[in-house]
């Protein structure tokens, strides 16, 4: 069973990193047509259109795009001040814990966008603004994220789960801990160590 989970959670890492990358693509490009549209309206009197209701969709969605690979890499942000002291039973029943409820609150969040969705395609909704975007086009795209997110919260759950069973509270932290500041420094070091040396 733990296999099937590694291969699993092995599969959702890669998507996320497809993922991530769409997702800074679309923010990166709202950026540059934000800027293009203050320039021209600053230069020209003239305006794009839409621009500022494009980067709205593109952050809403490239956010979503971004859970997954976040929570892989265990980069979300977490209040730990008390939990670096306490033993380390403690803490991994605590962090399978925090998996439980953020995928909980995920999974309310994704039923209601199914939901916003849903009445969306049902009314044939649009976007009061002069694009007039059909809404589906942005909330589908959303909608996938969080989709995608609970994917892969699911195994590392579960996986955490058997971990903690098998008293294996290394692997445990490993999959769902807070990330340390000796690991965030390593990290940090070994990615330095890979970059070409400035002539």
């Amino acid at each position: 069973m733990t296999a099937l989970l590694d291969r699993w959670l092995g599969f959702a890492d890669r998507i996320s990193h497809y993922a991530i990358w769409a997702g800074g693509a679309m923010i990166l490009v709202s950026a540059v047509l934000v800027s293009v549209d203050v320039l021209l309206r600053k230069l020209f009197l003239v305006s794009l259109g839409g621009a500022d209701e494009l980067s709205g969709y593109a952050f809403a969605i490239g956010t979503t795009w971004a859970l997954a690979f976040t929570l892989l890499r265990r980069a979300n942000v977490r209040v730990d001040a008390l939990y670096i002291h306490l033993p380390q039973a403690i803490c991994a029943i605590l962090d399978i814990v925090a998996l439980i409820t953020f995928g909980g609150f995920l999974a309310l969040l994704t039923w209601q966008a199914w939901d916003v969705l849903d009445t969306s395609l049902a009314f044939q909704a649009r976007a009061t603004t002069p694009l007039a975007t059909p809404l589906w086009i942005p909330q589908s795209l959303w909608l996938i994220g969080l989709v995608f997110f609970l994917f892969t919260i699911l195994p590392l759950l579960l996986r955490s789960l058997f971990a903690l069973l098998g008293g294996d509270l290394a692997k445990v932290r490993s999959l769902a801990g807070a990330r340390t500041i000796e690991e965030d420094a390593a990290s940090e070091a070994a990615h330095t160590a890979t970059l070409k040396p400035q002539d």
